[in-house]
This record gives C-alpha cells, sequence and structure tokens, in this order.
C-alpha cells in the first residue's frame, strides 16, 4: 500500500503588516517614555553640585551638673 504524504508549500509570510505596525507602536512607546522619564533624569545630574554646610567651629564640651 502507498502512502501519499501532502505537505503544505512553504509560505514566505512572517506577519506582514501586523508585525510592522506592532513594532511602530512598542518604538513610539519607548521614545515617549524616554521623553518621559529619561530627559528629567538627564536634567537633574546635570544641574548643579550637591551642597554640604559644614559649621566653622563645633563645641564638643559636655556640661556637667
Amino acid at each position: 500500500m502507498t502512502t501519499i504524504v501532502n505537505n503544505p508549500p512553504s509560505s514566505d509570510k512572517s506577519g506582514g503588516v501586523l508585525g510592522l505596525i506592532v513594532g511602530i507602536v512598542i518604538l513610539v512607546v519607548l521614545l515617549y517614555m524616554g521623553y518621559v522619564y529619561g530627559l528629567p533624569a538627564m536634567q537633574r545630574m546635570q544641574s548643579g553640585s550637591i551642597q554640604i554646610n559644614v559649621p566653622e567651629s563645633v563645641d564638643v564640651n559636655v556640661k556637667q551638673e
């Protein structure tokens, strides 16, 4: 008895337009998040340095009663 196997032809479709649209949406979301969160963080790093105020003298004498 002969067994015939019909294999479907190979298809070149790998998502087509839907994959392109999903990729563009992900790219837009990443760019938006970089704009909202990344730019303020970079501005905070560049804007000024940390200020530490040290007093000229410190009274370390302990008053005993």
